[in-house]
């Protein structure tokens, strides 16, 4: 009996010890996430304060965000196959792909409106489909899926972009548009018409 106290008493002062340690952080200022400091994560923080909008409205938006380093597309999705997943993706209501106008970039974001019933299968069904290796010549280094009432943010990116935002001169992914006669020149020399 001695022995079965014992260990209750020590089992009690275990728990006691490790509830101070972990339960007072002796701040009384509300915990916040982390700033933003991601394509991903900046993008997912825009998306916070516009989740009331249409899906195409958030997309729009979303590409307006000064961490878009590329020519924007958008264009709304049905259900079945869709760039990024290795599998159909099916049970949204609305969906909105938004990205940039050339392949070879590893971004791809969507916008779904779902069933409220329906968010957390769907974002795990999103989770568990994506595939950042989805386009042939990169990869994306972040994915992340979340969803404000039923709509749900998506996206694979890069965690940053290492070339500067097209320039007032006009100079967009190493080429440069010519404002004369609308002509593309690459930086080698070579004119396309």
């Amino acid at each position: 009996m001695k022995k079965i106290i014992a260990l209750i008493l020590a089992s009690l002062m275990m728990l006691s010890l490790v509830a101070c340690t972990t339960g007072n952080t002796g701040s009384t200022e509300p915990q916040t996430d982390p700033a933003p400091t991601t394509v991903g994560t900046k993008l997912l923080a825009d998306f916070k304060t516009m989740a009331d909008k249409t899906p195409q409205e958030i997309a729009d938006a979303l590409l307006t965000n000064e961490v878009i380093q590329f020519m924007p597309a958008t264009m709304p999705v049905e259900e079945g196959f869709l760039n990024g997943f290795n599998d159909e993706i099916k049970g949204f209501e609305e969906g909105v792909m938004f990205g940039p106008m050339i392949g070879t970039i590893p971004f791809v974001g969507y916008i779904f409106t779902v069933a409220e019933s329906e968010v957390d299968a769907f974002v795990n069904t999103l989770k568990d489909n994506a595939n950042l290796r989805w386009n042939i010549c990169t990869e994306a280094e972040e994915l992340i899926c979340e969803a404000v009432g039923n709509t749900v943010f998506f996206v694979m990116c890069p965690t940053e972009f290492e070339e500067e935002p097209a320039g007032d001169d006009g100079a967009v992914g190493g080429m440069d548009i010519a404002p004369d006669d609308g002509a593309i020149a690459a930086e080698d020399g070579i004119t396309l018409e």
